[in-house]
């Protein structure tokens, strides 16, 4: 049965890289990505070689079964090709190449997978992972060593832990069958997609519910946006749904559709500034297939790391709590630089600090009783003891307190008021 629905694939070089090491392929039944490693020559040979390899296997199955044995003899006999090609080619030694395929079988997906190189699902407004990067900091993921948000920055995130290359001639792929519905939309991408675009926005795109040719491309733009320091490819299919089409026309991209034994000059590097230098690895290898000892150097590269992140934290958390001790210090310092008259009880008081509080935390003291009662005051000064008065020194605080007892004098009659003159009358005479 021939796989309705529609489909789009795109490949860019990126930004930093002079070369295409990805491939891509879109036809009626067979959709596959392929990011390729071994140097500057190597990588775009290892995707190409894979992607040929598949081509063939674009027709309709008589069942899951069948297209699973497929993929399979197929996958294995491009890991012969690249051993082969790695003999008759020295200078090619060490190429290889990630695979992730799907074989649309009636409302079934046939998927393959190995590298790191990965197979998104949209289904009901949600984006989940497929498949699982073979890499090194994925088992760090998976033992919990490591965050996934840790994972993405990880320095050894590109060491591959299986891939389709010339030391295996029997490459272990991942191999399952999920059930399909309409409207399911399949995103098959190199990490030079997912590892610059996260989750949430692929989610977005998707959510805009453009044809899959648009939506790549609004992926392109967001790797593109973002740095795209690595090959960029992508292949999205949608099932059946609004933009349902099939042409039978098969689409390829990337290395794999250069013609054969044609030398493609590479694209120009670009030239650095002082803004923007020229990156020293963008001809180097995108992927690593370590050899097992490299692997437990690895592994206690990334003990110790995790104890100088340990470390890390504990320093950096002491000195916050150093700064926020000694910013505490000086507030409370400066506090008691402050004076204001208030009232205490039944008298008038002059405190040194201030007039707030910090929780239970008191930030004034009683400096002095000046045995002033609040109930001798006049009614105006008593209302602006009991609010507090701010004095911008202790010798202020002192006038304010001096005024305060003239004006309690007055009250209690401890210092008598002027005696007013007679009134002028006029002489009766």
């Amino acid at each position: 049965m021939v796989f309705e629905g529609s489909s789009a694939a795109i490949s860019h070089t990126g930004k930093v890289r002079s070369n295409n090491q990805d491939s891509g392929y879109s036809g009626a039944n067979l959709f596959v990505v392929a990011d390729g490693m071994g140097g500057h020559a190597g990588g775009d040979v290892a995707s190409s070689i894979a992607i040929h390899r598949l081509e063939p296997l674009d027709q309709p199955y008589a069942s899951v079964e069948d297209a699973q044995a497929s993929l399979q003899a197929a996958a294995t006999t491009a890991a012969g090709d690249l051993i082969r090609a790695a003999k008759d080619r020295p200078e090619l030694a060490g190429l290889g190449t990630t695979l992730s395929a799907i074989i649309m079988v009636d409302d079934y997906a046939v998927i393959g997978h190995i590298g790191d190189s990965r197979i998104y699902l949209y289904r009901d407004d949600a984006v989940t992972q497929i498949t699982a990067d073979h890499t090194f900091v994925q088992r760090l993921v998976d033992s919990g060593r490591i965050t996934p948000e840790e994972a993405r920055y990880h320095p050894r995130r590109s060491v591959l832990m299986r891939v389709l290359s010339d030391m295996d001639a029997d490459p272990e792929l991942d191999m399952f069958v999920m059930h399909t519905q309409p409207g399911d939309r399949w995103l098959l991408c190199s990490d030079g997609l997912s590892g610059v675009v996260d989750e949430d926005h692929i989610l977005k795109a998707m959510r805009m519910g453009m044809a899959p040719g648009r939506t790549s491309d609004n992926l392109l733009k967001q790797a593109l946006d973002g740095g795209a320091p690595d090959n960029v490819t992508i292949v999205l299919v949608e099932v059946g749904g609004q933009h349902a089409m099939h042409s039978g026309t098969p689409t390829i991209v990337g290395s794999a559709s250069n013609p054969s034994n044609v030398t493609v000059p590479p694209v120009r590097a670009p030239r650095g500034n002082w803004l923007h230098p020229v990156r020293q690895a963008a001809n180097e290898p995108s992927h690593f297939e370590p050899a097992p000892e490299y692997l437990e150097e690895l592994i206690e590269e990334d003990r110790r790391r995790a104890k100088r992140r340990r470390w890390g934290w504990i320093a950096g958390m002491l000195v916050v709590l150093a700064m926020l001790t000694f910013a505490a210090f000086a507030a409370y310092s400066w506090t008691q630089t402050r004076y204001f008259v208030g009232a205490d009880d039944d008298s008038v008081v002059i405190y040194q600090g201030v007039q707030q509080n910090i929780g239970p935390i008191t930030l004034s003291t009683p400096l002095r009783d000046t045995d002033i009662l609040l109930a001798n005051l006049p009614p105006y000064q008593r209302d602006s003891v009991e609010r507090t008065i701010t004095a911008r020194s202790f010798s202020d605080a002192e006038a304010i307190v001096a005024r305060l007892q003239a004006g309690a004098d007055r009250v209690t009659g401890e210092t008598p008021l002027p005696t007013p003159l007679p009134t002028p009358t006029e002489d009766a005479g």
